[in-house]
């Protein structure tokens, strides 16, 4: 043995720094930390997990760079990021009224749809591990949004998606793109008018404190990508990576499990604030909104793909339901 060498030290272990824009209490943040648990626990700490949540490294426009760089290794940006990247299919998730149902949406993220686009992250320098849920969007602003003629001349925040932008055109509104670390302030300081969140969101970045209205719409949903730089991923010992991947699949049935408890509670907590006054859509109502919002559908075919949106109509139509 070398003079001063110390043999029996145990190798460093593999950093992967996690990135996210949202709170630690929100699902994809609880969610974020029992991955941390078991990847470290399957690894026999060969791995070690750093959780950087609420934008601590990175805001929405900067994290995917960063990824793709390897600043960071591992971020669960919200559908609607890939879009800007380049991979436009993955802004159908954002379309008005797609989902039904969970049970549509698990259908289409856990089968071939799903695994369709996140194999066409690859060539960004991306692997795609997983889909999370957070939950199905709400519509809030510092006035009643009870029909879509309410948001004619509203400013609503949205993220950086042509959908969304059209979605909220659909209706009347204003649509404003900014970073979820800047709603909070942009709302209480009369930049934008309102928003959409699940109440999760809603509730844990305090945006109950300044939306007077909110309106249970359910018109959309508001999921996320585990991703992953593909260069360092590729670079794992095969058996960190197996064991990385059962870690993955556990945490995202845990992810998916907890969003709707987390969303209910959320909006319980809100409620009983007093501080937004929340209107359930009863089903007249909410079938004014679908009509409203339908057509973005066919306005969007051509960038996000007609074929998909058939797919996904089809996946529908297995449980029951039709355009």
């Amino acid at each position: 043995m070398l003079a001063g060498c110390d043999m029996s030290q145990p190798a460093r272990p593999i950093i992967i720094k996690f990135s996210h824009v949202v709170a630690p209490d929100t699902p994809k943040g609880k969610a974020a930390a029992y991955f941390k648990t078991l990847a470290e626990a399957r690894t026999k700490g060969r791995v070690k997990v750093e959780i950087y949540p609420n934008s601590q490294l990175y805001k929405d426009k900067e994290e995917m760079e960063a990824l793709q760089l390897g600043a960071v290794q591992m971020l669960a940006p919200s559908l609607a990021k890939f879009g800007p990247l380049g991979v436009k299919e993955f802004e159908v998730f954002d379309l008005p009224y797609i989902f039904p149902s969970k049970e549509v949406l698990r259908s289409v993220t856990e089968g071939p749809v799903g695994l369709g686009l996140l194999k066409k992250l690859e060539p960004k320098g991306i692997i795609g591990l997983a889909y999370w849920d957070n939950g199905f969007k709400i519509m809030s602003a510092n006035r009643p949004l009870r029909t879509p003629d309410d948001f004619k001349g509203v400013k609503m925040r949205i993220q950086s998606s042509k959908v969304l932008d059209s979605q909220m055109r659909a209706l009347g509104a204003l649509p404003q793109v900014i970073a979820f670390s800047d709603v909070y302030q942009a709302l209480r300081t009369g930049v934008v008018d309102g928003t959409e969140n699940p109440p999760s969101n809603m509730y844990t970045q305090k945006m109950h404190e300044v939306q007077t209205f909110a309106t249970l719409s359910n018109h959309g949903y508001l999921g996320y990508a585990v991703i992953v730089n593909k260069k360092f991923w590729d670079g794992l010992p095969p058996d960190i990576r197996t064991a990385l991947e059962s870690a993955m699949a556990e945490a995202t049935k845990f992810a998916n499990a907890i969003a709707q408890t987390e969303n209910d509670e959320a909006l319980a907590a809100m409620q009983a604030s007093g501080k937004t006054e929340f209107y359930p859509l009863p089903p007249a109502e909410a079938e004014a909104w679908r009509k409203a919002l339908l057509p973005v559908h066919g306005e969007m075919e051509q960038r996000v793909g007609k074929d998909l949106i058939q797919s996904i109509s089809r996946e529908a139509a297995k449980f029951g339901f039709s355009d």
